[in-house]
């Protein structure tokens, strides 16, 4: 996919990895010619990879790289390690637990690893039991959508959270979430640390809307860009069924663009894609109503495909809140497809225009699906190369990929900002290339 945000180059000093130790354990890798080696603990990856010719060489600044070590903090026969899922469900998250169980049971040897149920309430005291995770309990887990482990929203208290752990052994913990799971895992780091305890954080970034700063791809987003564009083809189908047809698609995309672009692009039948970055209004004479006005005068149908995000700024409501902090978008009074919709109906009812319009929301759907082919290959990656970082003693990380190559990334930068489409940049380029639409503002 494009790299389209302008991520602000970080300072040296936030880039720097902790680590727990000295590793001193030969790994069990055997790793050697002629198929890969062991990363070489100074190895980084460069912010910049362009440079114009004839001017000065550009500062930079270095991502440590990912991939497995020589030596390793832990003795793998001697740890337990926990993993859990948090937020909401997402295309890969099976995927994700099972490499992490292969990674840790068949390549290094562990044989205690523990699935905490239901997010990070299942790592506190009114928990379920966690889960004995196995080969056998993940073989084919992969082929279904959810989460074994299943999910929940909300912040827990990490020094119940890290009692919990200290109670169950757990040596090195796998989160595999978003923004919010993320800060969380930050949380169980720092208070680990405060009591000087030996325990290995490191995260795998999960958010179906591709926003996680610093990391080039989530897992997820290809497969939900693949079934948007289905539903996006669908109301396609319908809008040309009908004079006047409209198909309005609501997709995913809190606070970023990046599904509504991509889907747009992967169907090439939309004519309005509406995105949180690029600001639009309804009304007025370069307004979204009059623009779809002229479409249907001149072509007789038109497709609509829009971000969930827009409707905090379109609406201009508070609205409810989940566990986690985040808007619903889904609320009666940020439900911008909802919105659109009557909006769109009232227009051409007061101007005696026929319309049919078919309004499509998949976003449960596109949740629940299996990984598609890549994210299959992809999860797999991010599962064994977090195995290899927490091994080897990293901490308070989360792995990464940066132009392609997997890196470790501080869980503090990861957390200090989000990720946004660029409204200058290639991919909203594309997009307004593909659709045709002028400014709406």
């Amino acid at each position: 996919m494009h790299r389209i945000n302008k991520e602000v180059m970080p300072q040296p000093e936030e880039l720097r990895v902790k680590t727990l130790g000295v590793a001193t354990i030969p790994s069990p890798l055997r790793l050697g010619a002629p198929l890969t080696g062991y990363v070489d603990d100074r190895t980084r990856i460069a912010f910049h990879i362009e440079q114009i010719d004839g001017q000065s060489p550009q500062e930079h600044c270095w991502f440590e790289a990912g991939g497995p070590r020589e030596f390793l903090y832990f003795d793998p026969a001697q740890i337990t390690a926990g993993i859990v899922t948090c937020g909401g469900l997402c295309p890969g998250l099976n995927n994700v637990v099972r490499s992490l169980v292969l990674e840790l049971h068949h390549k290094y040897g562990v044989r205690r690893i523990l699935g905490f149920r239901y997010g990070f309430e299942g790592m506190t005291r009114r928990g379920q039991e966690p889960l004995l995770l196995t080969p056998e309990i993940v073989a084919h887990i992969h082929q279904q959508g959810g989460s074994l482990l299943g999910q929940s929203r909300g912040k827990q208290d990490p020094s119940e959270i890290v009692d919990v752990l200290v109670e169950r052994g757990v040596h090195v913990l796998f989160p595999v979430g978003g923004d919010g799971t993320l800060r969380g895992a930050h949380a169980i780091y720092q208070e680990a640390e405060r009591r000087g305890l030996k325990i290995a954080v490191v995260g795998v970034p999960k958010t179906i809307d591709n926003d996680v700063p610093y990391v080039d791809r989530t897992f997820g987003f290809e497969t939900a860009v693949e079934v948007a564009r289905q539903a996006v083809d669908a109301a396609h189908v319908e809008a040309l069924a009908t004079h006047n047809g409209v198909g309005l698609v609501k997709l995913m995309g809190r606070d970023a663009g990046f599904i509504a672009a991509a889907a747009t692009l992967a169907s090439r039948e939309v004519n309005f894609c509406l995105v949180p970055e690029v600001p639009f209004r309804l009304d007025g004479p370069r307004g979204l109503l009059a623009a779809l006005e002229t479409r249907l005068t001149q072509r007789g149908h038109a497709v609509i495909v829009v971000a969930e995000g827009c409707g905090a700024a379109l609406l201009e409501g508070e609205g409810e809140r989940d566990a986690s902090g985040n808007l619903r978008y889904a609320s009666a009074d940020l439900d911008i497809g909802i919105h659109l919709r009557d909006a769109i109906t009232l227009h051409f009812r007061e101007r005696r225009i026929p319309l049919s319009l078919k309004y499509i929301d998949p976003s449960y759907m596109i949740r629940s699906v299996p990984a598609n082919a890549s994210d299959s290959i992809f999860c797999d990656a991010l599962a064994r190369h977090a195995v290899h970082a927490a091994l080897a003693g990293k901490t308070d990380l989360v792995v990464g990929r940066w132009h392609r190559r997997f890196t470790h990334i501080p869980l503090t930068l990861v957390t200090s900002t989000h990720r946004r489409m660029d409204p200058t940049g290639e991919l909203w380029f594309s997009v307004t290339e593909a659709t045709g639409q002028q400014p709406m503002v």
